[in-house]
């Protein structure tokens, strides 16, 4: 399978309704999460691996990183009604997820990668870091997506936790009209894509 093919596949996954602002829900494109997933798997970190996809929604990273060959796939949420929807989009594919009806606080299965589109903190403040210190608890490499403006605090964050923080590429991420505040058809946030590295497998694979 290619990054294309890979793509065409996630955009065609069913989305979840009734969606709660105070969580965020803002479902990842088909073409960011292909290019989150591509970039982990070409690393070496998705296939083989046990990967994590926290606060999963209808599991767009969950799913894809079971196609490219994840040797276990947890996938993570809060709300019962996306989970329902991830369970359905992965039997859908025949792909093999284990799914989890919990707050992300709960989980506590070490996995080897983990993959998230976490809150951006908008709503809820702190909400991403939240999401970050759960990550780092887990996993040795952790993608995913946040706002622009956060590089500062993921950089100092990381370091403290021994780990060193990449931002990997730029994006607009389109968010579109859903909750009762939006005032717009389509919104388009700034967001970034970043990895980190547990300082330790950084050295010893010579990796960035």
């Amino acid at each position: 399978m290619d990054k294309k093919q890979l793509e065409i596949i996630l955009s065609k996954l069913k989305d979840f309704e009734n969606k709660h602002p105070s969580l965020e829900q803002y479902s990842t494109p088909s073409t960011l999460a292909s290019d989150v997933l591509w970039t982990a798997y070409l690393d070496g970190n998705i296939e083989g691996k046990i990967v994590a996809d926290l606060g999963c929604g209808n599991g767009i990273l969950a799913v894809g990183a079971c196609l490219l060959g994840a040797k276990k796939v947890y996938a993570v949420d809060t709300d019962k009604n996306a989970v329902n929807t991830a369970e359905e989009n992965a039997e859908n594919l025949k792909v093999k997820i284990e799914f989890e009806n919990i707050d992300i606080l709960e989980f506590n299965h070490k996995v080897d990668t983990v993959i998230m589109n976490p809150p951006f903190g908008v709503q809820k403040e702190q909400a991403d870091k939240i999401f970050l210190e759960k990550a780092v608890s887990l996993a040795d490499f952790i993608y995913s997506i946040y706002k622009r403006d956060i590089a500062s605090f993921l950089i100092s964050f990381a370091k403290d936790k021994g780990f060193f923080a990449k931002c990997l590429g730029y994006m607009s991420f389109p968010v579109k009209s859903q909750f009762s505040f939006h005032n717009k058809k389509l919104y388009k946030v700034d967001a970034s894509f970043w990895l980190l590295i547990k300082d330790e497998k950084r050295r010893n694979r010579q990796f960035i």
